[in-house]
């Protein structure tokens, strides 16, 4: 199927439209059986509650329909409770306010949008630890504690320095990024999941095994997230170490990705048998090989067209390969990418996430040239 074809967008329009109808009182978040739980119910909290109102907004801004805005504002409206809640919030504020709340005032200049955006922020910023220079994962006894995922989270600190002209919520992210480089990042672009720090002092205590198969191993979302976010902290900053640092991810990705038909395993140095696969990590990195791209034609040279179309045409591969063998796109069901898998050895095995949903329709608007650029 063309990627950038209307008769694909057609039939994403189709399904996406009679999901914001259908799910217009919910927070989407797994389908079971063609039907998505809800976690506006279970975790108004839930770090993937953004992903639903970011879907819709993307698909807002390339169609101007007015149900997609309709469904993702009741959606922001939940999730402002749980602004107002604050316990059960932490580092994830960046993936549920950026593509809800700053979404929201991107496209339509609501100022309420704006204001709870920065509140967001400012909760973001507050779980930063000046001594061991990085913003904590998660809560209760885990204050030394580091995510890979958190540089995606980053980018609501930058459009919040921008936003406010006020320089340290970028501090902070690049604080975050470099301690991400130093303690998560290795030299063979592969990533750790987490570190454990004295929260003290910094120093590194453990790198925990998180959502992949074990310490030392390579959980492949987590390998997306490097991609993605290295590449969003080099284009706020201009910053050479981290555009090189998404680049050693990137490579890691497409080398091991190339291995198992553009599709990735849940964790790249799992054992063969048995198989998992994550196609939500192979979108996630598909959209972030998009935006790295893109940032590095910015340089208007030779060598990075080249390296450009590089990392493009690596993830029309990844693109290609989930369209042909992981999608539903009947309107009749919820969920369009199937076998997303939560972490190796989780109940939550080759089910749709809606996160991955998300990353996909980005990857292909952003290839179109449409969408909004949230990140």
């Amino acid at each position: 199927m063309n990627l950038t074809g209307d008769e694909l967008m057609k039939k994403l329009d189709e399904k996406l439209t009679a999901e914001a109808v259908r799910n217009r009182d919910i927070i989407p978040y797994i389908a079971v059986n063609g039907r998505y739980e809800d976690m506006r119910q279970k975790d108004l909290s839930w770090w993937t509650n953004g992903f639903f109102a970011g879907l819709l907004w993307q698909m807002y801004a390339k169609s101007g329909k007015e149900v997609y805005a309709q469904t993702a504002a009741r959606t922001e409206e939940w999730l402002d409770a749980a602004l107002e809640r604050f316990e059960g919030l932490h580092h994830d504020v960046g993936f549920m306010y950026l593509l809800s709340a700053v979404a929201d005032f991107r496209l339509t200049g609501n100022e309420k949008s704006r204001v709870q955006a920065l509140h967001a922020a400012t909760l973001l910023a507050g779980r930063y630890n000046p001594e061991a220079k990085f913003i904590r994962a998660w809560n209760h006894d885990m204050a030394g504690w580091m995510i890979i995922d958190c540089l995606m989270n980053l980018s609501l600190l930058y459009w919040a320095s921008d936003e406010t002209k006020d320089p340290r919520f970028r501090q902070i992210a690049m604080s975050h990024a470099d301690t991400a480089l130093r303690v998560l990042a290795r030299p063979d672009g592969s990533v750790n999941h987490i570190g454990v720090l004295n929260p003290e002092s910094g120093e590194v205590l453990e790198l925990p095994a998180g959502q992949g198969y074990a310490p030392g191993s390579s959980w492949s979302r987590g390998q997306a997230w490097a991609v993605y976010g290295f590449a969003i902290s080099a284009a706020h900053t201009k910053e050479k170490r981290y555009l090189d640092a998404s680049k050693r991810a990137a490579n890691y990705f497409i080398a091991n990705a190339s291995m198992t038909d553009w599709v990735s395993r849940v964790d790249f140095r799992s054992p063969e048998e048995p198989v998992y696969l994550d196609t939500t990590a192979t979108a996630c990195t598909a959209s972030g090989l998009v935006y790295l791209a893109d940032l590095i034609e910015k340089d208007e040279d030779p060598v990075s067209a080249a390296e450009a179309r590089f990392y493009r045409k690596a993830a029309e591969k990844m693109l290609d390969a989930l369209l042909a063998e992981h999608c539903d796109l009947s309107p009749e069901t919820d969920g369009i990418l199937q076998n997303g898998t939560a972490a190796y050895g989780h109940t939550d095995t080759h089910v749709p996430i809606i996160y991955g949903d998300y990353y996909l329709v980005e990857a292909i608007l952003r290839l179109r040239g449409e969408g909004i650029r949230l990140w």
